[in-house]
């Protein structure tokens, strides 16, 4: 019975350990090197490209950016989420359709979202602008203008993210009891008291659910940088797995972007810990 299901389980052990845990292990080795020029082997320096790292003044802006574009992206998302689907879970006239467009920014793939939100942004033809001029404000460089690109590209975000979270939401809405709602009715208890006390609180494993989600996607930003700034203007917009990519494949330092990375892991595996040991237990009150 064992070998049974240690058979059953090896197909998923080796996809893992090929594609998760080894070239996780490769990054953390290439981390200790510096690459090797003109054929040359790479040089093991232990633990220089860390140092470099904490001396690295971009590298500290990067992880600012990405900290400020998860603050703005994961409370927002998962708010408007929340909203959306308390709205359409309601009894209300074209529910399906309301629900199709709250979800229809979901299923674009994100180079496309971003090409449609770059044409929002066009500081001469662009919609926004159009908006301004025709309100008789001067245009703004979306895109171009440091103190505003990280916010554009966080709106473009919350807008894709918002309808996919929306659908957990949903789903664990229509999970809750009725009996809860008619209970609660014959107390006389008010809506707003209902939510707080009954709802929310039983919505918090799907909350936890989607704040994890929510958070691998704010660190996995790659796809709409390419097409919106490529981190620019001056590193504004650029993020943490964008400045990897910058490293590995415009820089050709790829020991420093592995370096890069096993910090990002790290600092995931905290989050992860902590779920784990403290969050899971008090969201599935246990």
């Amino acid at each position: 019975m064992q070998i049974y299901g240690a058979l059953l389980l090896l197909p998923a052990a080796v996809l893992l350990g090929t594609f998760a845990y080894l070239p996780t292990v490769a990054t953390l080795i290439n981390s200790f090197f510096l690459p090797g020029f003109r054929g040359a082997p790479p040089e093991f320096v232990g633990l220089e490209n860390y140092a470099m790292l904490v001396e690295d003044r971009t590298f500290w802006r990067v992880a600012r950016n990405n900290l400020i574009y998860a603050l703005g992206t994961i409370p927002t998302s998962i708010a408007l989420a929340l909203g959306m689907a308390l709205f359409v879970n309601a009894r209300l006239p074209g529910r399906g359709f309301v629900r199709m467009a709250y979800f229809t920014p979901t299923i674009l793939p994100m180079i496309a979202a971003a090409n449609i939100w770059m044409f929002f942004y066009a500081p001469q033809i662009g919609l926004f602008n159009k908006l301004l001029g025709a309100l008789g404000l001067s245009g703004v460089n979306w895109l171009g203008d440091p103190s505003v690109a990280l916010t554009s590209v966080i709106v473009m975000t919350v807008w894709k993210e918002a309808g996919f979270f929306m659908i957990f939401y949903l789903a664990a809405l229509q999970s809750i009891p009725p009996e809860l709602k008619e209970a609660s009715d014959l107390e006389g208890t008010s809506r707003w008291s209902f939510f707080w006390r009954v709802t929310f609180p039983l919505l918090m494993p799907t909350t936890l659910f989607v704040l994890i989600n929510a958070l691998i996607n704010a660190v996995r930003v790659v796809d709409h940088l390419f097409i919106l700034t490529k981190g620019g203007p001056n590193n504004a917009t650029n993020l943490l797995l964008y400045y990897v990519y910058e490293n590995a494949f415009s820089f050709f330092d790829r020991t420093y972007a592995a370096t890069i990375t096993v910090v990002i892991l790290l600092v995931l595996a905290v989050v992860a810990t902590l779920k784990f040991t403290v969050i899971d237990r008090r969201t599935h009150y246990q």
